[in-house]
């Protein structure tokens, strides 16, 4: 063997351990948006790679990975809201870890509190304090609809659930106390935390900060949700037509990363003819990144993950409801669109047949209404079907393109081989 094949060998292999490590962490950071040095090996490769994983982020989709000595945070401040985008937030509430109760109003205004009590520069807090700083912030006139008083066990626990999330993201790491104390008696209970300010100033993702946002909008009354949030999201209006498609790109690789599906007939007319002529380049260019797979159909595109680590909801999952899920999925892909009446009624039966194997209850009155609702509520959010109110509630449900991939085929005898 010559030396410079041997050479060229150990190149090449150097080559493709430093692709794998990028592609690494591209996936991770798309899956948990901040890494800290707790991460080990994860962190580290994080940072070796990230001058060439920041440059990719911010020309391929417009995102901002910031890189300190103590968090790596992906900024996703360009994602569209679009019919999947909403249905997939709509459907993945936050959760302290898988299978927990969901996050309610309730906890989601005790977490944004919590942040707010903590931008104070104390380096540790305890529980206690940020649960009175809370009260206190609730009196004020620009929180009038807003009450809390941490007197019931239901507001302590929701607290809890909430400095929970903070210590997941890696704001707060807990030193000592007992939170489980604190939700019984906020007197006797208590727990010590420090505060990581690095990760806390990395955590709100927005082009302008708040106090510019009200600046800008200049009004006595408190502005709607609807209108905070698009001007924290704003950005300066594009003078150029490179500057044009660029934020074409952007807007349609942030939807391609962060949507099951992405259909042309959702798409406006600009975004929609620039998909048509670049997705052969852009998906390819997505996919050499991310190691997601292309599905270029005539209704739309889709990544689609062959490790199904990427995927926020799994299709078909386990158990009585995944179950359910997929016959109902099957159902609308051979018949077409149901009202969920008509979608009721058959899970009843399904759930007769399946009777050794589903969960005790499902025969129960009302159990299929459950079933179908989780089942809908699953395929919509994976831009499988799309819902049309109905009289009296009893809604349409349309199969959307991508749900034939559930439609379960005629069975075909095995060819002979010959002798």
């Amino acid at each position: 063997m010559r030396v410079e094949d041997l050479s060229g060998r150990v190149v090449g292999a150097i080559d493709l351990r430093e692709r794998e490590g990028r592609q690494r962490v591209t996936r991770e950071l798309l899956l948990r948006p901040i890494l800290r040095p707790q991460d080990g090996e994860l962190y580290r490769l994080a940072r070796r790679h990230a001058e060439a994983v920041r440059d990719w982020f911010a020309r391929e989709v417009g995102w901002h990975l910031a890189v300190d000595a103590e968090v790596v945070r992906l900024d996703k401040r360009n994602v569209p809201a679009g019919p999947v985008s909403q249905a997939v937030a709509a459907s993945q509430p936050a959760r302290v870890k898988r299978g927990d109760q969901p996050f309610s109003r309730r906890r989601y205004v005790l977490l944004c509190l919590a942040l707010a009590v903590l931008e104070k520069p104390e380096r540790q807090v305890a529980l206690g304090y940020v649960s009175d700083q809370i009260v206190l912030l609730a009196r004020t006139p620009s929180l009038a609809s807003v009450e809390f008083t941490m007197n019931r066990r239901d507001e302590r626990s929701d607290l809890v659930a909430a400095i929970r999330v903070l210590v997941g993201w890696g704001v707060l790491q807990q030193v000592t106390g007992d939170e489980s104390r604190f939700i019984n008696d906020r007197e006797t209970g208590d727990a010590l935390y420090d505060v990581e300010r690095r990760v806390l100033s990395r955590v709100l993702a927005v082009s302008l900060s708040p106090s510019q946002v009200a600046r800008e909008l200049g009004s006595e009354e408190p502005p709607s949700i609807e209108v905070l949030e698009e001007a924290l999201h704003r950005r300066p209006a594009a003078v150029t037509d490179d500057e044009v498609n660029r934020r074409l790109r952007h807007r349609l690789a942030a939807r391609l990363l962060e949507d099951p599906v992405v259909y042309y007939a959702d798409l406006p007319d600009a975004e929609r003819d620039y998909l048509t002529r670049r997705r052969v380049p852009m998906t390819a260019a997505l996919a050499e990144a991310t190691g997601l797979v292309p599905e270029l159909r005539a209704e739309g595109v889709a990544l689609v993950d062959p490790d199904d680590q990427l995927t926020d909801l799994r299709m078909p999952e386990t158990g009585t409801t995944g179950h359910a899920a997929l016959l109902v999925a099957e159902r609308l892909a051979a018949t077409g669109p149901a009202r969920s009446s008509a979608l009721r009624r058959f899970i009843k039966a399904k759930a007769q047949e399946n009777a050794a194997y589903w969960r005790k209850g499902t025969r129960e009155p009302g159990a299929d209404a459950a079933l179908v609702a989780h089942a809908v509520e699953r395929l919509r959010a994976l831009a499988l079907v799309r819902v049309e109110a109905g009289e009296g509630a009893d809604d349409v449900v349309h199969p959307l393109p991508a749900l034939a991939r559930f439609a379960v085929g005629r069975a075909k005898a095995p060819r002979k081989v010959p002798s």
